[in-house]
C-alpha cells in the first residue's frame, strides 16, 4: 500500500527540459496509466519513479518520505519491463524466486510467496517448465510474478504487452485487470501507447504532451469532457473531428455556422460564448448520424471500411479542412461515392476556442 506524490517534478538533459511541472497525487490502490505520443516522456517519468533516471527538479515521495535520492532497491518498487528478461536456463519457479534468494529469504518464505503469486497468475501448472516451453503471454505473467513475490509498495509496468500479438494482448490485458482485482490495495502505474489498454485498465489516465501533463481523469472523463483539443483528438479512435466556424447564436444552445456551410448546435458553455467568436466544434465519429434536415457536415464518401458491427466513412476533403470520418452502425458499403448528410446531438458537440474547451473557459 502506497500513496505517491510528485510535486513540480522536472527532468532535464543539460539545458533541455524534457519534463516540467509534473504535479500528480496517486492514491493507494489506483491503477494509473501514462499515455501520450512517442517522445512525450511517459517512460522517462516511470523510470524517474523507479529511480532509474535522476530527478533534476521538484520532489517525489512515497507515503510522505522523499525518494529523490533513495536507491531503486530501497524504494519498495517492482518494475515489469517491455521484454520478459527471463533466465532461459531456469524454471518458472526459479525465475520467480531468484530475487528472494538474493535477499536471503528462508526456503519456506520463498515457497509460500511463489505459490501465492502462481495461484494469482494461474501459473501453478507451469512452475517446473522452462521459459521456452511457454507462450508469450505466459512468459509475461512470469515476469509479473517476479514482481508480485517481492510484495512491493508500487508496481510499475513499462508497455508490458507491446511484444505480444493481437490475440495475446487481449488475453493478457484481461489477466492484468483480473490481477488488479485480486490485489485491490496494490498501487500500479502503467505506461502504454495503446488507448484500449488505457481505457479498460485505468482508474485514472494521465495524458502527457509537450513535456507536461495535458489532463488527468478517469477514462470516461477524458473521453466525454476533454479539456483541450489535444486530449480530444488523442483519446478515441478514430480521432475526434474538428471543424471550424463562428458562433452566431447563444442561449439555451450555442449555434455555430461552420466554414463548410453546415450548422452545429452545442449545449457547451453557452453563458461564456459570445456571438462572433471563432471556434472549433468537435464531434466523435461514433456520435455522427445521418439526417434529412440541417447538417453539420455534408460531403461525398470517398472510402468505406466495413468492420462488421460498424462502418467507417471517410469523406473527401474539402479545401484545406481536415478530412471528416464517421462511424455508423451496421454494414454500409453502398454509401461509397454517395453524398451523406451528418449531424449529432447537441450534447455530443464539443466547443473549443484557442485550443481549450469552452467547458473550462
Amino acid at each position: 500500500m502506497a500513496d505517491l506524490v510528485l510535486k513540480n517534478v522536472e527532468k532535464a538533459y543539460g539545458e533541455v527540459k524534457v519534463l516540467k511541472d509534473i504535479n500528480l497525487d496517486i492514491k493507494t490502490g489506483e491503477l494509473i496509466v501514462f499515455v501520450g505520443p512517442s517522445g512525450c516522456g511517459k517512460s522517462t517519468l516511470l523510470r524517474m519513479i523507479a529511480g532509474l533516471e535522476k530527478i533534476t527538479g521538484g520532489d517525489f515521495s512515497i507515503d510522505g518520505v522523499r525518494m529523490n535520492d533513495v536507491p531503486p532497491a530501497q524504494r519498495g518498487i517492482a518494475m515489469v519491463f517491455q521484454s520478459y528478461a527471463l533466465y532461459p536456463h531456469m524454471t518458472v519457479r526459479d525465475n520467480m524466486s531468484f530475487a528472494l534468494k538474493l535477499a536471503k529469504k528462508s526456503p519456506a518464505e520463498i515457497s509460500a510467496a511463489v505459490d501465492k503469486a502462481a495461484r494469482i497468475l494461474q501459473l501453478t501448472p507451469y512452475l517446473d517448465r522452462l521459459p521456452k516451453a511457454l507462450s508469450g503471454g505466459q512468459r509475461q505473467r512470469v515476469a509479473i510474478g517476479r514482481s508480485i513475490v517481492r510484495d512491493p509498495k508500487v508496481y510499475l509496468f513499462d508497455e508490458p504487452l507491446s511484444n505480444l500479438d493481437a490475440a495475446l494482448r487481449v488475453a493478457t490485458r484481461i489477466e492484468i485487470a483480473q490481477l488488479k482485482e485480486a490485489m485491490p490495495q496494490s498501487t500500479m502505474i502503467y505506461v502504454t501507447h495503446d488507448q484500449v489498454e488505457a481505457m479498460t485498465l485505468a482508474t485514472r489516465i494521465v495524458v502527457l504532451a509537450g513535456g507536461g501533463i495535458s489532463q488527468v481523469g478517469s477514462p470516461l472523463e477524458l473521453y466525454e469532457r476533454p479539456e483541450n483539443e489535444f486530449v480530444a483528438q488523442f483519446i478515441g479512435s478514430p480521432s475526434m473531428n474538428l471543424l471550424t466556424g463562428e458562433v452566431v447564436g447563444t442561449g439555451a444552445e450555442t449555434l455555430v455556422r461552420l466554414d463548410n456551410g453546415g450548422m452545429a448546435k452545442s449545449h457547451v458553455a453557452t453563458q461564456n460564448t459570445d456571438k462572433g467568436l471563432r471556434v472549433k466544434i468537435g464531434v466523435r465519429p461514433e456520435d455522427f448520424h445521418e439526417t434529412d434536415g440541417e447538417a453539420i457536415h455534408s460531403g461525398e464518401v470517398e472510402i468505406t471500411e466495413a468492420l462488421g458491427e460498424v462502418t467507417l466513412l471517410y469523406f473527401r476533403k474539402q479545401g484545406d479542412a481536415a478530412a471528416v470520418v464517421a462511424k455508423l452502425p451496421g454494414i454500409r458499403p453502398e454509401l461509397r461515392y454517395q453524398t451523406v448528410n451528418l449531424t449529432a446531438d447537441p450534447s455530443k458537440v464539443h466547443l473549443f476556442a484557442n485550443g481549450k474547451s469552452l467547458l473550462y473557459r
